[in-house]
């Protein structure tokens, strides 16, 4: 095959000297020389390089010597946090919203702390620069045992765990080739979009080199290109499959953020004349002002009438989709693979073959939105059946507030302005729900599914799109994990508005399989964050307990308290779940209860 159009691979030399590859639209200035050219001070510069402004972090003496260079690096911002896990979790939010993470913590207490959130991050195709610092250089190979350590003279424990989380792991203990391992380290998070590792010795940061002796080489990743002649050929193979369909359909999967496709995937959307739907873990990478945009294909638990345009389509076009038994709905998706076309982020496959790689998304929808034939049919048949949903019943004078209430006032809230956050649980089914204004962003974490995630991704988020305000929806159960670090986005002066559904235990396990574990002490948890707070920084809650409550609340924290953090504790009925969840959890309770195959 001809290969004069390049591979999917680097191509070597395009890129200019001083391009970072950062996030769209957060240009980064090169770093300002540091006076001494340390070890601390290059990693220092390539962090601000690639686009990172802030750092996530917990000391640990083993890191100190590196925090110091860290923050003397006037263009990086150090977030302490409470924990090693949220820092991480903040990390994984900050990627989200700048396209590039890094956390900071102390080695194998701290590193297997915040192991959790890596694995995470690696789940979502984050990339996120895990930085630990080390063993002392002269306690390598010499049996001793340390302290943070299981006991053991092996050093490795740590970098063993990580192996499995991070697409790459460096263990700096040599200043000969610590450039080379922190390039490779930085290069390949950006280009697998996957966490990393790097382990720098604790008695390395302050010491110089001849190798940063001057301001380093500006930071730069060659350009990925796809394969000329395998574009053309997929596109063909598209073009001929899909203009023999009578109802196509087009649904947005998560791996378009990796793929950086979500234009190109909009682009295709208007030319193509085909409905547009989302998988739930993909809301908020395709904008939801689309002509033909139809809502969530989530099988059973879609919105209203998408299921059954995309089931009853003769042809469907996924773009990269991640089918977990969460997503399918305990692998009850009427999907059929001799229909689908999958684009992955560099192959296109259609239906049952052929399979084309070396062929990145973008490019491909950008030369099949010039090709394919335009279809509404499979839009018409959806107006048709579409009935505008009911009306949530007004609530009576200090009736018990209802979930449903809660979040019709919630869309009332949302704007371009707005980011939201749904953590793991019913606020996963209520937000996909919402209908997101231009602009709007959405995040939450489903291949993983960590309960705790959000308060840390929140914190993470929030720091790195400052233009945003971001709305947080958070249970109980889960804000008992990770609470500590709404104590640093006080400190940091956020104005994030948290909506903690409290309902007495863990709901979306309940809905799987319910028992005494999953109810939980109840805690007061306005009084919490008010003892957090503790009179320093911007902070108002308050507790919700009837519609007459939560409209006065959303009117202060809209208002009033705009510029401080609002807590907002939402007391409901610990039965007053989404109807998904009901259905959601029934399917995965059946997947889950399988009975094993004879052997």
């Amino acid at each position: 095959m001809d290969n004069n159009g390049g591979s999917c691979g680097n191509s070597a030399g395009n890129g200019g000297a001083g391009d970072a590859p950062t996030a769209p639209g957060h240009p980064v200035a090169p770093a300002a020389p540091t006076r001494e050219a340390t070890l601390g001070g290059h990693l220092a510069r390539r962090l601000v390089q690639i686009g990172v402004r802030d750092i996530f972090t917990v000391p640990g003496d083993f890191n100190l010597t590196l925090l110091d260079h860290l923050i003397a690096e006037p263009g990086l911002n150090n977030i302490g946090c409470c924990n090693e896990l949220n820092a991480g979790y903040a990390a994984d939010g900050y990627a989200r919203a700048n396209g590039v993470g890094a956390c900071v913590v102390t080695f194998t207490v701290g590193g297997l702390s915040v192991i959790n959130a890596i694995a995470g991050a690696y789940s979502e195709n984050l990339p996120v620069i895990c930085i630990v610092g080390g063993p002392n250089t002269n306690d390598y190979g010499t049996n001793r045992i340390l302290h943070h350590t299981i006991g053991l003279p092996d050093f490795t424990q740590e970098l063993q765990c990580f192996r499995t989380v991070t697409c790459y792991q460096a263990v700096v203990n040599n200043l000969d080739d610590a450039h080379e391992l922190i390039d490779n380290a930085l290069s390949t998070a950006l280009k697998e979009s996957k966490p990393v590792y790097i382990s720098i010795s604790c008695n390395l940061p302050s010491v110089c080199h001849p190798f940063f002796s001057q301001e380093p080489v500006p930071y730069l990743l060659s350009p990925r290109l796809s394969n000329k002649m395998g574009l053309e050929c997929a596109v063909e193979a598209t073009v001929e499959f899909l203009n023999k369909a009578v109802k196509p359909v087009l649904v947005g999967g998560p791996k378009l953020r990796v793929a950086k496709a979500g234009e190109a995937f909009s682009e295709l959307a208007e030319a193509s004349g085909y409905p547009v739907a989302v998988m739930p873990s993909a809301k908020g990478l395709v904008p939801e002002n689309l002509s033909r945009f139809i809502g969530t294909y989530w099988g059973a638990v879609s919105t209203a009438f998408c299921a059954e345009i995309v089931e009853s389509a003769d042809a469907y076009l996924f773009a990269g989709p991640i089918f977990n038994d969460y997503s399918s709905v305990g692998y009850s998706l009427l999907i059929k693979k001799e229909k689908a076309i999958i684009v992955e982020p560099e192959r296109v496959v259609v239906a049952n073959g052929p399979a084309f790689g070396c062929v990145l998304m973008k490019d491909f929808f950008q030369a099949l939105a010039k090709r394919i034939r335009k279809n509404t049919t499979a839009y018409d048949n959806y107006n048709r059946i579409f009935i505008p949903p009911g009306h949530v019943l007004e609530c009576q004078p200090k009736e018990p507030l209802r979930v449903n209430v809660l979040f019709k006032h919630v869309q009332g809230m949302l704007s371009g302005k707005n980011a939201v956050i749904a953590e793991t649980g019913d606020s996963w089914f209520n937000c996909q729900n919402l209908k997101l204004p231009e602009g709007c962003g959405y995040e939450f974490q489903m291949q993983y599914g960590s309960i705790g995630w959000s308060v840390g991704a929140t914190l993470g988020y929030a720091q790195a799109a400052k233009d945003k305000r971001v709305i947080a929806f958070i249970g109980d159960g889960s804000f008992q994990v990770t609470v500590q670090d709404v104590s640093t986005m006080i400190g940091h002066g956020q104005n994030t508005i948290i909506f903690l559904i409290n309902n007495g235990g863990y709901t979306i396990e309940v809905e799987i399989h319910d028992g005494p574990y999953n109810v939980i002490k109840n805690w007061n948890y306005t009084a919490l964050v008010d003892a957090i707070h503790n009179g320093e920084g911007k902070c108002w809650t308050t507790k919700v307990r009837c519609e007459k409550d939560l409209k006065e609340a959303i009117e202060t924290a809209t208002g009033e308290k705009e510029d401080c953090l609002c807590f907002i504790e939402v007391i409901v009925h610990k039965d007053d779940t989404s109807k998904e969840l009901l259905e959601w959890g029934s399917r995965v309770s059946s997947a889950n209860s399988r009975p094993p195959n004879p052997q």
